[in-house]
């Protein structure tokens, strides 16, 4: 078995999130005065190694559960793939989530050991998004918050401890709009799966609210998680918190989620929801990256 097809099964085109959630975490942590080149790196391929891991061990779940042979694959939802088309086994894969999230382990465990204990509850929340999400959670009502805290909030907060080694409420706020935007991913990327979700049980805000709904839920969230970013650039201003004004810079993918929304409201028209969906990762990462930038910016005029 090639490379090639190991690669394509952990889905890298997904795993820019990771790098991006590590960036923006990093970056506040550089706008309060601390950076360590090692650090960041390793906390990114930790980060990378967990995403994976939620990735394949989907696939895994999917695939005994016979989801994916119901799936209607998009460029953005619907697994690798690679399971249904039988170029890799069940187990290999398994094995392949298993492995990515143990040396994630390690990598926590070592970052305990040298930033401190209280690290620990962050990684153990993590871990438990990451090991029961397709098998459990998926089952819960409403269960994209686990995606929004696990691929979202909790990274943020974990970089960002790992380079200062300790937590504030400066950025407890900051992060708040990385769990909405991983929360929304995940929400409208469930509105082609319905039917099949519906097979092995789960409750996914589409099924149980129906996709008119969920698109008034995704509609609802995109606009508070500007508002957010807004509010926290204000709070800044006013020397209520540390929040650097090019924040702002996040603001400049609205244009990208107004036609993502657009496409969340007519989630019955498959030529309005893929665009949608393809704006929706674009509001994901860019919103993210250039707050990330607007931090290093913030830091630059400090120093100035």
């Amino acid at each position: 078995m090639s490379l090639k097809t190991w690669l394509l099964e952990t889905r890298p085109q997904f795993l820019i999130l990771s790098i991006v959630l590590a960036f923006l975490g990093t970056s506040m942590a550089w706008f309060d005065g601390y950076f360590n080149w090692g650090r960041a790196i390793l906390a990114g391929f930790g980060l990378i190694l967990t995403h994976i891991s939620v990735n394949t061990l989907n696939d895994y779940f999917d695939f005994r559960s016979g989801v994916d042979l119901k799936t209607i694959r998009t460029p953005f939802s619907g697994g690798s793939g690679m399971l249904p088309a039988n170029s890799m086994k069940p187990r290999q894969v398994m094995w392949l989530g298993t492995g990515s999230l143990i040396i994630a382990v390690f990598i926590g465990v070592y970052f305990v050991i040298i930033t401190g204990w209280q690290l620990l509850p962050l990684l153990l929340v993590a871990g438990i998004c990451i090991v029961l999400y397709t098998p459990l959670i998926l089952k819960t009502p409403a269960p994209e918050w686990a995606a929004g805290l696990g691929l979202g909030t909790l990274p943020i907060l974990g970089t960002y401890f790992i380079q200062t080694e300790t937590y504030s409420i400066n950025a407890i706020i900051a992060s708040i709009p990385s769990g909405i935007l991983v929360y929304n991913l995940l929400l409208l990327n469930e509105f082609p799966d319905v039917e099949a979700d519906k097979i092995a049980n789960r409750k996914t805000l589409p099924i149980i609210s129906g996709l008119k709904g969920a698109g008034i839920t995704y509609t609802t969230t995109t606009i508070i998680m500007f508002l957010w970013v807004i509010g926290i650039v204000v709070a800044g201003i006013s020397g209520l918190i540390k929040v650097p004004v090019f924040a702002l810079l996040g603001l400049l993918t609205i244009p990208f989620a107004v036609k993502a929304i657009r496409g969340a409201l007519k989630p019955n028209e498959m030529s309005r929801l893929i665009p949608a969906m393809a704006n929706n990762v674009l509001v994901v990462l860019v919103t993210q990256f250039l707050m990330g930038v607007g931090y290093i910016l913030g830091r630059i005029l400090l120093s100035a």
